[in-house]
């Protein structure tokens, strides 16, 4: 089983530019992880499925796989980030004087 990968180190190995490689990450053609390191947003590729489990997990994705009680969790944990993204806006605002 292959580790996760970076973008860069995903397009290097298999000789796609990096452009094509975010392209197939966004549109979900590859599945990826996103993760906080030293402050910084990275994406990580991960391990190819195989076809099958790919198709079966797209067959799944119709289906609803979380309760009443995950989804209201996941609710204000959004709810949460995204009041956490407006205060650093409002402070990046601040510090350039935009507001």
């Amino acid at each position: 089983m292959m580790e996760k990968m970076t973008l860069k180190q995903y397009a290097v190995k298999h000789k796609l530019s990096l452009f094509n490689v975010v392209k197939m990450v966004k549109s979900g053609k590859l599945q990826s992880e996103t993760v906080e390191e030293n402050g910084k947003e990275v994406t990580y590729v991960l391990p190819d499925a195989s076809k099958d489990e790919t198709k079966h997990k797209r067959s799944k994705a119709n289906e609803p796989a979380l309760s009443n009680e995950e989804l209201k969790k996941l609710v204000l944990s959004l709810q949460e980030e995204v009041m956490r993204l407006r205060h650093e806006m409002d402070t990046l605002k601040m510090s350039m004087g935009l507001k």
